[in-house]
């Protein structure tokens, strides 16, 4: 048999604004390993993941309940409680499962009950593709010239993800084209610049290396902080909260595929490298395509009658 792991004393965490964490709760739990090494060694746009989420736990009574006592029944109620979207809810496992791992580590538990638990799939319609209307919305709402209509632009005719949007400036661009080396997948692309978005460079008078900057002084804005910006820009603008950076992005793959271009064209500007990818970005298009086709024929069969 293994030794009884030495038990760690969970040490008083801070305090949040006047209310003191309840010692052995679930939330206590999460202070503490936030102060592990196991943590500090996550990158940080994993811990901005994380700690989103984390934070919802804290939120939810679930949080305020010891974490000692926790059974399957528990978790899986804090999924179905904090968990929305299939990757959420996995996430959510994911990290209580590795909490119970740490409170196993530090001698506080003897087992984790999130380890019989599995993430039922539900069924997701995905990202939200902006329709014109909701883009022709948000561009009534911000005119020509202001930092809101740039955002939108360099998303929507670039067609990248915000991680490569915030980072983009002046010095990426040669001879009419941007180059990008995505963030996520480490491609490297030259797209060629749309003339709406070169008329919103050609307002452009910024100070800093990025043509999106969080200060006057030119601080560029960090992915997970331009989103949360970008969201109130969209509600300002009174568009429903399924409009996303990320739906301008399936936007611009529609657009294209709405304009004639081949897959492959389209991959070259969103920078996927299977042609599935592309097609789940152009499905709508190709089904309203190919239904306008078929009730053609299906019009001219019936005349003939």
């Amino acid at each position: 048999m293994s030794p009884e792991p030495k038990k760690q004393k969970l040490a008083e965490p801070s305090t949040i604004g006047l209310n003191r964490i309840k010692i052995g709760s679930l939330e206590s739990l999460i202070v503490a390993w936030q102060k592990s090494s196991d943590y500090a060694v996550l990158k940080d746009s994993t811990k901005a993941v994380y700690n989103r989420l984390l934070n919802r736990i804290r939120s939810d009574p679930i949080g305020q309940g010891p974490f000692m006592d926790m059974q399957p029944e528990h978790v899986r109620m804090a999924i179905d409680a904090l968990g929305d979207a299939p990757t959420t809810r996995a996430r959510i496992r994911r990290l209580l499962s590795q909490l119970m791992d740490y409170a196993i580590e530090s001698g506080w538990r003897q087992d984790n009950p999130v380890a019989s638990v599995k993430v039922k799939r539900r069924k997701s319609v995905g990202i939200h593709p902006w329709t014109d209307a909701e883009i022709e919305q948000y561009l009534a709402q911000w005119p020509p010239g202001t930092p809101q209509r740039l955002a939108l632009s360099l998303m929507l005719y670039t067609g990248q993800r915000r991680s490569d949007v915030v980072r983009m400036g002046p010095s990426d661009v040669q001879h009419g084209m941007i180059y990008v080396n995505q963030e996520k997948t480490a491609a490297s692309l030259w797209i060629p610049i749309h003339s709406d978005l070169q008329a919103e460079r050609d307002r452009w008078h910024g100070k800093g290396q990025t043509y999106l900057s969080r200060t006057s002084d030119g601080q560029r804005y960090t992915a997970n902080g331009f989103y949360n910006v970008f969201k109130d820009w969209c509600a300002v603008a009174r568009l429903p909260m399924r409009c996303s950076p990320q739906g301008l992005r399936k936007a611009a793959g529609r657009r294209l595929a709405e304009a004639g271009c081949t897959p492959h064209q389209i991959a070259a500007i969103l920078g996927h490298k299977t042609l599935s990818e592309v097609m789940r970005y152009t499905q709508s298009v190709r089904q309203k395509k190919l239904a306008q086709q078929a009730m053609g024929k299906y019009e001219r069969v019936s005349s003939q009658k």
